[in-house]
């Protein structure tokens, strides 16, 4: 089938938002699940990064976010998205979110880790993300402009030389998916998440795999930065898949870290203790869990009884978990939460691809660098959302959409299960919080040999790509940096100071 609609593929934070900024222009927005359901953007915590008042400047931000990123940050792109902040900020206030306020209506600013004072915006505490899709939904199902088709996975792009042409669709069904559909399209925007899931302990909605980013891969997208995967240090470690999330904003308002003799182990690690950046917390829970520690987040002293009403997500997700948070410290873990790495754009969001653009956490645009600066990546893809959504509207012309009529029927091949499940495992024990020439290399002919045995489910293939890259630029990059530490090579290399760009059929012809 074909269409005139601008397709994007994935409804969390920057597909939306996208959306919305094509507006009047028509578009079809792809979301396996129902809208809100499923979305990273929904489970975001801490809020959004943001000069918003004085003294704070979008220059200091600048600073903040290349310090954190560890020599790799592109300064021209956080000198773009720092300036922006405040813009999208206010934007989403305009459509309603509820952003904390105070007595006199101004912005409330909290700290988190890294950042030199206190610049993140956030949401009843730690429901940021959640209230901000509620409000992006409600405005999107508004919008006549943008139809949305729920329980619609994309498998693939359909290309014709170098460029996107379209989306491979397949229907989610109680049983697997449909088989698949292929929709031609003037242009494709991918907006559908990160790898977390890759991993055996994560942070993110389950169906997040890695699938995006494996697609454009497979595709023939340059990629970028692939083996930077940011690890929260304090995923509730109460034996759910995924982990619930304990915010770093806890962290911000004075829990600290202890382990099982109550020792608050990060006074030894860092000037900042608790609020050093993500990398250095994660690998130090992450050392104490080894060595049977068992790392925990404190928030009796600090907080007490208002960790209830403060933060309410956390109150809930204890509650679920048997624990109170008021008498009781939080068992933590160190998870899968953020891939700084995915499809290499430039700063308008284009890919490599003609007819493709990408943002949210499936991009790689060079804010992060090799440690994401925390809450900048909410900022980034609504930043990046708009910048693709302003190009989309320049380049692709076309303009005649009716609303898109898809008809599934047959069955498809879903992922096998124990599969899956092999290939977490693996990407945890051996391309996780630390790593090393041995594991990474194990870890590749274990990914290869997956992929070989499943050679005709798309969604599996894709999520194997995007592991493989993962794998294979950790093991190319010989040095430690930020998230990535090689146990073999546990120091920062000055010449390896860049980011590092590569493809999926360069990665192929090496193995």
């Amino acid at each position: 089938m074909d269409t005139g609609r601008i397709v994007i593929v994935g409804a969390g934070l920057g597909g939306l938002y996208a959306a919305l900024a094509l507006a009047p222009r028509p578009v079809l927005v792809i979301s396996p699940e129902t809208l809100g359901e499923g979305a990273s953007s929904a489970w975001a915590q801490g809020g959004i990064a943001a000069a918003m008042a004085a003294p704070d400047t979008p220059e200091a931000h600048a600073a903040d976010t290349l310090r954190a990123g560890a020599g790799t940050v592109d300064p021209d792109v956080a000198r773009m998205v720092t300036q922006a902040a405040r813009d999208h900020i206010l934007d989403l206030a305009r459509h309603g979110t509820p952003f904390d306020r105070t007595d006199e209506g101004g912005f409330v600013m909290n700290h988190e880790a890294a950042h030199s004072t206190a610049r993140v915006v956030r949401v009843q505490g730690d429901q940021a993300g959640r209230k901000i899709m509620e409000t992006l939904i409600a405005v999107v199902r508004a919008t006549p402009s943008v139809q949305v088709l729920e329980g619609v996975l994309a498998q693939g792009l359909l290309t014709k030389g170098d460029r996107v042409c379209g989306v491979r669709l397949a229907q989610v069904t109680d049983t697997g998916v449909s088989a698949p559909v292929d929709l031609t399209a003037p242009a494709v925007l991918l907006a559908g998440g990160g790898s977390g899931g890759l991993y055996a302990l994560t942070t993110n909605p389950a169906r997040i795999r890695g699938q995006v980013m494996g697609m454009a891969a497979r595709a023939g997208a340059r990629m970028a930065d692939m083996e930077f995967v940011q690890f929260h240090p304090t995923a509730m470690d109460v034996g759910l898949d995924p982990a619930p999330l304990a915010t770093e904003a806890l962290r911000g308002a004075g829990a600290t870290l202890i382990n099982s003799d109550g020792t608050r182990f990060m006074l030894g690690e860092h000037a900042d203790a608790e609020l050093a950046p993500r990398d250095i917390v994660a690998r130090a829970v992450f050392a104490q869990s080894q060595s049977g520690g068992r790392p925990m987040l404190d928030t009796r002293a600090a907080l007490g009884a208002t960790v209830l009403s403060d933060f309410p997500v956390v109150a809930e997700a204890c509650r679920q978990a048997g624990i109170d948070p008021v008498g009781q410290p939080i068992p933590v873990a160190a998870a899968a939460h953020y891939h700084m790495g995915g499809v290499a754009v430039d700063r308008h969001g284009r890919s490599s691809l003609a007819g493709l653009w990408v943002c949210g956490e499936a991009a790689s645009t060079g804010l992060h660098g090799a440690n994401r600066l925390a809450s900048n990546g909410v900022l980034e893809a609504l930043v990046f959302a708009r910048a693709c959504a302003l190009d989309i509207l320049a380049t692709a012309t076309r303009a005649d959409a009716p609303a898109v009529q898809l008809a599934f029927t047959g069955h498809g091949i879903a992922p096998d299960s124990d599969a899956v499940a092999s290939l977490r495992r693996t990407m945890t024990a051996l391309v996780g919080v630390r790593r090393s020439a041995e594991g990474l290399q194990e870890a590749l002919r274990e990914i290869d040999m997956l992929d070989r045995a499943h050679p005709d489910c798309p969604d599996f293939g894709n999520m194997c790509a995007t592991a493989r890259l993962i794998a294979a630029t950790a093991l190319q990059r010989r040095e430690s940096r930020g998230a990535h530490w090689r146990d073999d090579f546990p120091a920062p290399d000055a010449a390896q100071a860049a980011r590092s760009f590569i493809t999926l059929a360069e990665v192929l012809e090496r193995a």
